[in-house]
């Protein structure tokens, strides 16, 4: 955990002395604000670009700060990006420890930035879903579809401060994704109350812990939470395999942008298949261009449930 944390310092202290440099460099170009009276509405990743693009409508511009088909926790901001940010109406981002950088740069800035963060908006749990004398909080809050809901109140009222005659347009727009949500919500607790096995294993990383905890489904995982680990120990390995055995677990899934090596590694082992269960952190460029939302991904989420647990 300390060395984890190490490289973490380490990542976000070269990162911004990129980004101060090119910010240096282009700082003196003009930047204005949107020259077509809308307000201007930056999300940091795909989660919160979506929330705000279906709170906003077309009463605001909405851009998304994270290139889509891009791995969110190795992302470094442009200096385009940072002059964004100062001049939007709204930042969303998550604010958890890969945000540090964010909180720098905005803490460095001349004009003060209004900003939202998800992790602000619902109850935190620990990575591991497990409290210890050194805990961690799980950033990745809206993997959870009932959080999604608080998230969306919370730019449904930040957008109504900030651009107060558009405030009925936010309001019904938000009701109307929330009642697509519930509608999902709705769908994976009727699913999972008549599954008896209620366990996924991830041979990958674990940003599912909301998921997880809403629906009272048990997991194991080859890394927990985001971690940066490039192989699981040999222990971790041989315990996943003995649980897929015990409990006749017939897949192993994995999340995008993997590389499915450990996951096709358990499979090959136990006879499981492999699936990908989306986590919603980035879409690929062809999802993006496609119109892909947080409901339809965590739909195909649902339909590969049904596929593969009973």
């Amino acid at each position: 955990m300390v060395i984890s944390r190490i490289k973490h310092a380490l990542k976000f202290t070269f990162a911004l002395i990129f980004v101060f440099a090119l910010f240096a460099t282009a700082i003196s170009c003009v930047t204005v604000k949107n020259d077509n009276g809308k307000s201007l509405v930056i999300a940091a990743n795909f989660p919160s670009y979506d929330f705000a693009r279906h709170v906003c409508g077309d009463a605001a511009d909405v851009k998304m700060l994270l290139p889509a088909g891009s791995e969110s926790h190795s992302y470094e901001p442009t200096a385009r990006d940072i002059i964004d940010v100062q001049n939007c109406d709204l930042f969303i981002y998550t604010g958890a420890e890969s945000d540090v950088w964010i909180d720098k740069i905005l803490n460095s800035l001349d004009n003060r930035v209004n900003t939202l963060k998800m992790t602000d908006c619902v109850q935190l749990l620990p990575i591991g879903g497990h409290e210890h004398d050194d805990v961690e909080f799980d950033e990745h809050v809206w993997t959870s579809p009932v959080n999604a809901l608080r998230i969306i109140d919370c730019i449904k009222d930040k957008m109504c401060i900030t651009d107060e005659k558009n405030a009925s347009v936010y309001t019904k727009n938000a009701g109307d994704y929330k009642s697509e949500i519930t509608v999902l919500d709705s769908e994976f607790r009727d699913f999972f109350s008549k599954i008896t096995n209620k366990t996924m294993v991830f041979g990958d990383r674990f940003p599912l812990i909301y998921f997880t905890h809403e629906y009272g489904i048990s997991y194991a995982a080859a890394f927990p939470g985001c971690a940066d680990h490039s192989e699981p120990s040999a222990a971790t390995i041989a315990d996943i395999i003995k649980k897929i055995d015990s409990e006749n677990i017939s897949t192993v899934y994995y999340i995008e942008f993997s590389d499915k090596k450990i996951a096709n590694t358990l499979a090959e082992s136990t006879g499981a298949k492999t699936a990908l269960f989306y986590t919603c952190h980035n879409v690929s460029k062809e999802q993006f261009d496609k119109g892909e939302t947080y409901v339809s991904l965590m739909r195909e989420n649902l339909e590969t449930l049904k596929a593969t647990m009973s």
